[in-house]
């Protein structure tokens, strides 16, 4: 990854899960920004207006915030990656790809900080694990349809 997520911050999350599709399909559903409200339970708006690279920026709503998010790494079928902020709070967020036993397996990590983050840890762990947790349950989902 091009910015690995920060192991220093007062929430980090980690998950994986095993997906029973192609890694070209799965790759190119979540890679593809603009239509992760059409997959994605919490997304409900996505903005990316110029190609899938490094250094890209793309505005999304999730969970009633709105973010600014810039691509770190696109490794195709491989990483991807990205940074992110809203009020209060940043983000590095990481998607590595595997291909295991004939099935797409993902990991993901994040790693949240900033004045919100530090204040109320215990309230922010428990959503990033749940919405982990969620993105890829929702991944999972839309990748084996």
């Amino acid at each position: 990854m091009n910015i690995s997520v920060n192991e220093n911050a007062p929430v980090k999350s980690t998950g994986k899960i095993e997906i029973h599709a192609p890694i070209d399909k799965v790759w190119q559903i979540l890679t593809s920004i603009n239509d992760w409200p059409s997959w994605q339970s919490e997304v409900t708006q996505s903005n990316l207006k110029e190609n899938l690279k490094q250094g890209a920026i793309f505005k999304w709503k999730a969970g009633g915030l709105s973010f600014t998010s810039q691509i770190h790494t696109v490794e195709p079928k491989t990483k991807f990656g990205w940074t992110g902020k809203t009020f209060g709070a940043s983000a590095i967020h990481n998607w590595s790809f595997s291909f295991e036993n004939g099935n797409t397996v993902i990991k993901v990590e994040e790693s949240l900080q900033g004045v919100f983050p530090k204040l109320f840890k215990n309230y922010f762990q428990k959503n990033l694990d749940k919405g982990i947790q969620l993105n890829l349950e929702d991944l999972k989902c839309a990748s084996e349809k």
